[in-house]
């Protein structure tokens, strides 16, 4: 039978981003915007810093998301369940294909405190496909630090070092949206960044006007539209963590009847992580022993099954 710490088992509801703060009507003057994103952050700082047990699936499924909406910035057609099959098909060690590397960078991102070092931000360039040197690395390292010493307000640093690498290297968007969620996180000096901003890169927030150009790093507006992108990206993080705290919740619930050698493990898992394969094995689990209590975890409805597939078939919450 399977013993569960009550520490990790929170049953608090997720935040909410305010109404006010999301409500549509007219053009957002700059001091709006800033304010409306004050009021987001705040909102999801507690989820930011808890250590809640499904903050693991939460944290991959934001940089699921946000790699996804690398791919269009990319040049290619991976949406996410392609990437869950480039991830997890990949055997260990091997090269996990162009897509299946940018979403290495993103998941990398939240599982490290929000820390640049040019070691670290060369192996994630390599995971972009950029050509960085190691000089200019360093200097990017050196701008972070000061822009974060100078104690400019967290929604405006993130703008301001991603128009400051879009200037550098305008072939680099991806980094510039990479380091801004990584600086936003040191000025708020989260725990973990949050992968958040790559996400909205291509929604409204970054059109000027309906069906206008796409407003890119250190344009005119781009501040305002970092602020009011962050609005909905702090929302719909919210609305994700509530979806996976009930789902969490009644995967916990159902935990203790779960009798398997090796079901530990798997809960475990499938808190931590984005997708399991129902091939998973362990030392303790056979592939058997793995599809039957998958099984029997998809009748409890404590899992979904997210591929669609009926072989090789991926579960999370």
């Amino acid at each position: 039978m399977i013993r569960l710490d009550p520490a990790t088992a929170s049953r608090a509801v997720p935040p909410t981003v305010p109404a006010w703060a999301l409500a549509a009507g007219g053009a957002l003057h700059d001091a709006d915007a800033a304010f409306r994103a004050g009021a987001a952050l705040a909102s999801i700082d507690s989820l930011a810093r808890a250590q809640t047990s499904w903050a693991g699936a939460w944290r991959h499924r934001l940089a699921l998301n946000c790699a996804a909406a690398s791919m269009r910035l990319a040049g290619r057609a991976e949406e996410a369940p392609a990437l869950r099959d480039a991830w997890q098909l990949c055997p260990a060690g091997a090269d996990p294909g162009p897509a299946g590397a940018i979403y290495s960078a993103w998941r990398q991102l939240p599982v490290q405190p929000p820390a640049a070092s040019p070691d670290r931000l060369e192996k994630i360039v390599d995971q972009l496909a950029l050509a960085w040197d190691g000089a200019a690395l360093a200097d990017l390292c050196t701008q972070i630090n000061e822009l974060t010493a100078s104690k400019q307000p967290a929604p405006l640093a993130a703008a301001t070092i991603a128009a400051h690498v879009f200037a550098i290297r305008p072939d680099s968007e991806l980094l510039a949206w990479w380091l801004a969620d990584l600086v936003l996180a040191q000025s708020l000096r989260w725990p973990r960044p949050l992968p958040l901003l790559m996400a909205q890169a291509f929604g409204p927030a970054f059109r000027g006007e309906a069906g206008g150009k796409r407003i890119r790093p250190g344009e005119q507006g781009f501040e305002r539209a970092v602020c009011v992108a962050l609005v909905q990206a702090a929302a719909d993080a919210c609305r994700l963590a509530a979806e996976l705290s009930r789902r969490a919740e009644k995967l916990l619930a159902v935990a203790p009847k779960l009798r398997a050698k090796g079901a530990g493990d798997v809960v475990y898992l499938l808190l931590n992580e984005d997708a399991v394969p129902g091939t998973l094995t362990t030392k303790n689990l056979s592939r058997f022993a793995a599809r039957r209590l998958f099984d029997r975890l998809q009748q409890l409805d404590a899992v979904r099954e997210l591929s669609g597939r009926t072989s090789f078939r991926l579960f999370g919450l």
